[in-house]
């Protein structure tokens, strides 16, 4: 009688945030970009990387939510068009070592000194050439791309939450660099669209003396208002541990770490076949020990922590799916999933390894649709 209504888990109903079981875990998110990120890696088929981008970006297009962090993604879009850029001028003016017959233009070529050999600045520019680096640049681009994704679709203050004790301190300084360029880049166009109503202009380079020293202010405030809450929380308290619990933590980290590196150095030569993957999984083993050991320093709770669910494992294994298919391929046809350049042919696409990208398409269609945008926040003045 006049109580408030429990819900199964004992907490207040009325104190629930709105579709906050709804949501899909960040990891998951991360996860799922980071596959696509590795399959783009095996292939430079631009058919293929084309398709990735297509089906990150649809994803993006539907499930990516309404908060200033999720405007990323066009930032990504735009750095991932300047690596193609840049790396086809650095193909035109510093030459390439891929042979080609089809002459494109001809610059006129700097002599160098004599220590410089290999090196050349200028000459003859062929397609061949041109060819190879848009492939490289491409592939690369995807894998930004990827990232975008990522950033865009996952919280970065619930992926924080997720973290184990031990990595808390360093989560929190990535989550910071992560949610700074998007709050800048979100400041950016509200200052911009705010002076383009009032008929001042927002370009050249008095717009952007106008605009960027209130984008300074305001980082200014962000940071310093971030600090303060930061220290209100406690952040950096330690527990006590006893001496020998600090010792063999940091034994089973760095001897973690050095297993990692040993075991991928075998995994990538001939001669470490054998022992590669039992001193991998070893370093991996001694290495989470050495987190879980870690965490008992870190004295913090996590408040209505983000639930795994069935949701979550496909969207992962969407993405595992593309990155494993992908990698079979490119053991199977390296033909197709890599075109040579040289002679100078259009590349196919290959049915399979198409059809396993599309798989990568899934996150669109089980999970949450998001919520509409609630952002009643005053535009800032100049």
């Amino acid at each position: 009688m006049g109580g408030t209504r429990q819900s199964p888990e004992g907490a207040p109903t009325s104190a629930r945030l709105p579709g906050a079981r709804a949501s899909l875990h960040p990891g998951a998110w991360w996860l799922w970009a980071l596959a696509l990120g590795t399959a783009a890696t095996r292939t430079t088929n631009p058919l293929l990387l084309a398709l990735l981008i297509a089906a990150s970006a649809y994803v993006v297009a539907t499930r990516r939510p309404h908060t200033p962090w999720s405007r990323s993604y066009s930032a990504f879009l735009k750095l991932a068009a300047a690596v193609i850029v840049i790396r086809l001028a650095f193909a035109v003016v510093l030459g390439s070592p891929i042979p080609g017959t089809h002459t494109v233009l001809t610059l006129p070529e700097v002599p160098l000194p004599d220590w410089a050999q290999g090196i050349r600045l200028g000459g003859r520019v062929t397609a061949e050439a041109l060819t190879f680096a848009l492939y490289d640049a491409l592939r690369l681009a995807t894998l930004l791309i990827c990232v975008g994704a990522a950033n865009a679709l996952a919280n970065p203050s619930r992926l924080l939450k997720s973290l184990p004790g031990a990595l808390y301190e360093m989560g929190v300084a990535v989550v910071v660099a992560l949610t700074f360029a998007p709050n800048l880049i979100a400041d950016v166009q509200r200052l911009r669209a705010a002076r383009r109503l009032r008929g001042r202009p927002d370009k050249g380079v008095r717009g952007l003396l106008h605009v960027g020293l209130p984008v300074l202010e305001g980082a200014l405030e962000r940071s310093v208002a971030l600090a303060a809450a930061m220290d209100a929380r406690g952040y950096g308290r330690t527990a006590d541990v006893p001496p020998a619990v600090r010792r063999t933590t940091s034994a089973l980290t760095l001897g973690g770490l050095l297993g990692v590196c040993a075991g991928t150095y075998g995994l990538l030569t001939a001669e470490g076949g054998t022992y590669g993957v039992p001193v991998l999984l070893a370093g991996l083993a001694a290495a989470l020990a050495g987190l879980w050991l870690g965490g008992r320093r870190t004295l913090r709770t996590r408040y209505r922590p983000d639930a795994w669910d069935a949701r979550a494992w496909l969207v992962t294994a969407s993405g595992v799916a593309v990155a494993a298919l992908l990698t079979l391929a490119a053991s199977r046809d390296p033909a197709a999933l890599n075109p040579g350049v040289v002679p100078l042919v259009a590349p196919t696409l290959p049915l399979w390894p198409a059809a396993a990208v599309l798989i990568g398409l899934l996150p669109a269609f089980i999970t949450p649709a998001p919520e509409a945008a609630t952002d009643t926040r005053k535009e800032p003045t100049t």
